[in-house]
């Protein structure tokens, strides 16, 4: 199952430069993570500031 960020996020841009697959895309007003590229390794969620991430 994909990782997905939920309304928390603050969009400070962390998690993108993380992503090995770059299913991590600038959304508005938050980021938004491709399902289908995401391999739910986890990196993105591990330096969200705010646990936005969540799998």
């Amino acid at each position: 199952m994909a990782h997905k960020i939920t309304d928390a996020c603050l969009a400070c841009g962390s998690c993108q430069p993380e992503c090995p697959v770059d299913a991590i895309s600038d959304g508005s007003p938050i980021y938004t993570i491709d399902a289908g590229k995401c391999t739910d390794c986890g990196a993105c969620a591990a330096v969200c500031p705010v646990d936005a991430i969540v799998g």
